[in-house]
């Protein structure tokens, strides 16, 4: 007679070695986790650096776009009127009628004139320093010049 063996899934009665083959997982242990957010971590530091100079150059050319397109009513304004909107009147006469403008047949925009795609209103100058007007924005920073993210956006 030979001696009958224990089945695989019950445990062995020595705890140093116990096993128990059909123990359901109950989780993931602490190492687990460890190694998923460092992989995680190390993702976001690849990709984020990358995805936020994307959300920069996209603004650029935002303003670029939107540049362009007020240049393309300032032009019809000037078919118009036979001039550019004064200095002082600004790129709202774009959309609202200057009170002294009599062959004005705008408006020349769909809505009023956009903000820049930091916030702030485009600078309009008539009769401009490049140009028969200049429009531009002053950038992230706000300030004239810089460079990058910070570098001015004009239609010059």
């Amino acid at each position: 007679m030979t001696k009958r063996q224990a089945p695989l899934t019950r445990a062995f009665d020595d705890p140093a070695i116990a096993l128990k083959v059909d123990r359901p997982s109950r989780g993931f242990t602490l190492l687990e986790l460890l190694v998923v957010l460092v992989i995680i971590g190390l993702l976001a530091g690849y990709v984020g650096p990358k995805f936020f100079a994307q959300i920069g150059k996209s603004e650029v050319k935002t303003a670029m776009a939107q540049i362009d397109a007020l240049g393309k009513a300032l032009d019809q304004y000037r078919l118009d009127t036979g001039h550019y909107p004064a200095t002082e009147q600004g790129l709202n006469a774009l959309w609202a009628k200057p009170g002294d403008e009599s062959r004005w047949w705008g408006p020349y925009l769909r809505k009023a004139p956009p903000k820049d795609p930091w916030g702030r209103e485009y600078q309009y100058r008539a009769p401009g320093e490049h140009g028969d007007y200049d429009v531009f924005s002053l950038g992230k920073d706000g300030r004239e010049g810089g460079e990058g993210e910070d570098q001015d956006v004009t239609n010059w």
